[in-house]
């Protein structure tokens, strides 16, 4: 696909067409690196996305209740 850069303010632009940014995923913060003399335009995910994708709270069990309760713990002050 051929275009053309273009003046925005005191630099250059280029219009990426819609049909683009969808095949390479690209909807948010891209980072632009220059390899061999080519400009590459890769998207940024967020870390940690998907970390929760299909968590179910409910399902949790407690992680203390197989601990032993402190025989000396009425002296404690919280």
């Amino acid at each position: 696909m051929l275009t053309t850069l273009r003046k925005v303010g005191n630099s250059r632009g280029v219009l990426i067409p819609a049909a683009l940014l969808a095949e390479c995923h690209i909807d948010g913060a891209v980072e632009m690196t220059v390899e061999a003399g080519r400009l590459v335009i890769t998207p940024v995910s967020a870390p940690r996305a998907g970390w929760f994708d299909g968590y179910e709270a409910g399902s949790d069990k407690d992680a203390w209740a197989d601990l032993p309760v402190d025989e000396g713990c009425e002296d404690w002050e919280w």
